[in-house]
Protein backbone atom coordinates (compact mmCIF):
# COMPACT_ATOMS: atom_id res chain seq x y z
CA UNK A 1 0.00 0.00 0.00
CA UNK A 2 1.26 3.39 -0.83
CA UNK A 3 2.50 5.44 1.91
CA UNK A 4 2.83 9.01 2.08
CA UNK A 5 5.88 10.44 3.65
CA UNK A 6 6.78 14.11 4.62
CA UNK A 7 10.32 14.89 4.62
CA UNK A 8 12.90 16.99 4.72
CA UNK A 9 16.58 17.85 6.31
CA UNK A 10 16.12 19.72 9.57
CA UNK A 11 18.09 21.65 12.25
CA UNK A 12 17.86 19.94 15.77
CA UNK A 13 15.16 23.72 16.64
CA UNK A 14 13.09 22.44 13.49
CA UNK A 15 14.14 24.66 10.80
CA UNK A 16 14.59 23.62 6.97
CA UNK A 17 16.12 26.92 5.97
CA UNK A 18 16.60 30.35 7.27
CA UNK A 19 14.30 33.09 6.55
CA UNK A 20 15.72 33.66 2.99
CA UNK A 21 16.12 30.23 2.24
CA UNK A 22 19.37 29.43 3.00
CA UNK A 23 20.11 25.96 4.13
CA UNK A 24 23.70 26.51 5.80
CA UNK A 25 24.99 23.81 6.73
CA UNK A 26 21.94 21.40 6.41
CA UNK A 27 23.09 19.24 3.70
CA UNK A 28 26.85 19.12 4.46
CA UNK A 29 26.27 15.87 5.12
CA UNK A 30 25.76 14.95 1.49
CA UNK A 31 29.20 15.37 0.64
CA UNK A 32 31.29 14.02 4.23
CA UNK A 33 31.18 10.40 3.44
CA UNK A 34 32.88 7.68 1.38
CA UNK A 35 29.63 5.89 -0.28
CA UNK A 36 28.67 7.63 -3.40
CA UNK A 37 24.41 7.32 -3.38
CA UNK A 38 25.13 9.50 -6.92
CA UNK A 39 26.78 11.95 -9.02
CA UNK A 40 26.12 14.81 -6.10
CA UNK A 41 26.42 13.03 -2.48
CA UNK A 42 28.62 10.82 -0.73
CA UNK A 43 27.57 9.71 2.41
CA UNK A 44 28.59 7.78 5.97
CA UNK A 45 27.70 4.27 5.18
CA UNK A 46 24.74 4.19 7.73
CA UNK A 47 23.20 6.91 5.57
CA UNK A 48 23.90 5.40 2.35
CA UNK A 49 22.02 1.88 3.63
CA UNK A 50 19.36 4.51 4.33
CA UNK A 51 19.18 7.11 2.08
CA UNK A 52 19.32 4.66 -0.82
CA UNK A 53 16.26 2.42 -0.26
CA UNK A 54 14.21 5.20 1.23
CA UNK A 55 14.98 7.67 -2.28
CA UNK A 56 13.64 4.21 -4.26
CA UNK A 57 10.58 3.70 -2.69
CA UNK A 58 9.42 7.29 -3.73
CA UNK A 59 7.46 7.10 -6.50
CA UNK A 60 5.99 10.47 -7.24
CA UNK A 61 7.19 13.73 -5.23
CA UNK A 62 5.17 16.37 -3.88
CA UNK A 63 6.49 19.98 -3.21
CA UNK A 64 5.12 23.63 -3.52
CA UNK A 65 5.57 26.43 -6.26
CA UNK A 66 8.51 27.87 -4.21
CA UNK A 67 11.01 24.84 -4.06
CA UNK A 68 9.80 24.20 -8.11
CA UNK A 69 10.90 27.90 -8.90
CA UNK A 70 13.58 27.97 -6.37
CA UNK A 71 15.59 24.44 -8.39
CA UNK A 72 13.70 25.69 -11.76
CA UNK A 73 11.90 22.68 -11.42
CA UNK A 74 15.06 20.45 -11.59
CA UNK A 75 15.71 20.90 -15.22
CA UNK A 76 12.23 18.86 -15.58
CA UNK A 77 13.89 15.84 -13.77
CA UNK A 78 12.38 14.76 -10.67
CA UNK A 79 15.33 14.39 -8.06
CA UNK A 80 13.09 11.52 -6.56
CA UNK A 81 10.81 8.97 -8.20
CA UNK A 82 9.19 8.81 -11.64
CA UNK A 83 6.64 12.32 -11.43
CA UNK A 84 6.32 15.59 -9.65
CA UNK A 85 3.32 17.09 -8.55
CA UNK A 86 3.78 20.64 -7.78
CA UNK A 87 1.12 22.55 -5.84
CA UNK A 88 0.65 26.14 -7.62
CA UNK A 89 -1.82 28.24 -7.98
CA UNK A 90 -0.13 29.15 -11.26
CA UNK A 91 0.31 26.77 -14.17
CA UNK A 92 3.52 24.95 -15.57
CA UNK A 93 5.84 27.94 -17.02
CA UNK A 94 4.91 28.70 -20.81
CA UNK A 95 7.45 26.47 -23.22
CA UNK A 96 8.76 24.91 -19.69
CA UNK A 97 10.32 21.43 -20.39
CA UNK A 98 7.09 20.31 -22.46
CA UNK A 99 7.83 16.51 -21.83
CA UNK A 100 8.60 16.50 -18.27
CA UNK A 101 6.44 14.25 -15.73
CA UNK A 102 5.29 17.19 -13.65
CA UNK A 103 2.04 18.07 -13.14
CA UNK A 104 0.60 21.32 -11.83
CA UNK A 105 -2.57 21.23 -9.05
CA UNK A 106 -4.48 23.86 -7.38
CA UNK A 107 -4.21 22.87 -3.50
CA UNK A 108 -2.56 20.00 -1.09
CA UNK A 109 -5.28 17.35 -1.44
CA UNK A 110 -5.65 17.52 -4.87
CA UNK A 111 -1.79 17.18 -5.26
CA UNK A 112 -1.48 13.93 -2.84
CA UNK A 113 -4.57 12.59 -4.28
CA UNK A 114 -2.72 13.15 -7.90
CA UNK A 115 0.65 11.50 -6.32
CA UNK A 116 -0.96 8.29 -5.05
CA UNK A 117 -2.84 8.42 -8.22
CA UNK A 118 0.66 8.02 -10.39
CA UNK A 119 2.43 6.02 -7.94
CA UNK A 120 2.49 2.22 -7.98
CA UNK A 121 1.36 0.30 -4.76
CA UNK A 122 4.64 -0.68 -3.29
CA UNK A 123 5.86 2.89 -3.70
CA UNK A 124 5.99 6.23 -1.74
CA UNK A 125 4.80 9.39 -2.23
CA UNK A 126 7.06 12.27 -0.93
CA UNK A 127 5.88 15.02 0.49
CA UNK A 128 8.50 17.71 1.31
CA UNK A 129 8.38 19.60 3.85
CA UNK A 130 7.62 23.37 5.06
CA UNK A 131 4.03 24.85 3.99
CA UNK A 132 3.42 22.10 1.75
CA UNK A 133 4.22 19.24 3.69
CA UNK A 134 2.58 20.89 7.02
CA UNK A 135 -0.74 21.45 5.59
CA UNK A 136 -0.70 17.56 4.19
CA UNK A 137 -0.55 16.79 7.68
CA UNK A 138 -3.21 18.87 8.97
CA UNK A 139 -5.45 17.78 6.30
CA UNK A 140 -4.72 13.91 7.77
CA UNK A 141 -2.81 13.29 4.74
CA UNK A 142 0.47 11.89 5.81
CA UNK A 143 1.35 8.53 7.19
CA UNK A 144 4.51 8.99 8.13
CA UNK A 145 7.35 11.45 8.75
CA UNK A 146 10.63 11.41 8.11
CA UNK A 147 13.43 13.94 9.34
CA UNK A 148 17.17 13.99 8.43
CA UNK A 149 18.38 15.85 11.52
CA UNK A 150 21.66 18.02 11.67
CA UNK A 151 23.41 19.45 14.73
CA UNK A 152 23.07 22.88 14.28
CA UNK A 153 20.60 26.00 15.43
CA UNK A 154 19.16 27.91 13.35
CA UNK A 155 17.18 29.81 15.94
CA UNK A 156 14.63 31.12 13.25
CA UNK A 157 13.60 30.54 9.68
CA UNK A 158 11.03 27.92 7.92
CA UNK A 159 9.99 25.81 9.91
CA UNK A 160 9.91 21.40 8.76
CA UNK A 161 5.91 21.60 9.69
CA UNK A 162 5.20 25.24 8.24
CA UNK A 163 2.39 26.95 9.63
CA UNK A 164 0.50 23.56 10.96
CA UNK A 165 -1.40 25.09 14.45
CA UNK A 166 -2.27 22.20 16.19
CA UNK A 167 -1.19 19.33 17.79
CA UNK A 168 -0.81 16.39 15.88
CA UNK A 169 1.01 13.10 17.59
CA UNK A 170 3.91 10.65 16.52
CA UNK A 171 4.48 7.60 17.24
CA UNK A 172 7.89 6.16 18.66
CA UNK A 173 10.50 6.63 15.97
CA UNK A 174 10.55 3.37 14.17
CA UNK A 175 13.69 4.17 12.50
CA UNK A 176 16.64 5.71 13.99
CA UNK A 177 20.01 5.90 12.28
CA UNK A 178 23.13 7.97 13.23
CA UNK A 179 24.86 8.91 10.28
CA UNK A 180 28.00 11.35 10.40
CA UNK A 181 26.65 14.81 11.36
CA UNK A 182 23.08 13.60 10.70
CA UNK A 183 20.43 11.63 12.67
CA UNK A 184 17.63 9.73 10.38
CA UNK A 185 14.57 9.69 12.09
CA UNK A 186 10.94 8.22 10.67
CA UNK A 187 7.79 8.15 12.94
CA UNK A 188 4.22 6.90 11.64
CA UNK A 189 1.81 9.74 12.25
CA UNK A 190 -1.01 8.50 15.09
CA UNK A 191 -4.41 8.87 13.55
CA UNK A 192 -6.85 10.33 15.29
CA UNK A 193 -10.13 8.17 15.94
Amino acid sequence: MTTVVMHNVVSVDGFIADADDDVGPLFDWYGNGEVEINEYAKVSKASADYVRPAMARIGTLVVGRHVFDMTNGWDGVPPAGEHLVVVSHRPRPVGWHPDAPFHFVDGVAQAVAKARELTDEDRDVGVAAGDVGGQALALGLVDEVAMDVVPVVFGSGKRYFGSVDAQHLLEDPHVVIQGDRVLHLRYRVRKQP
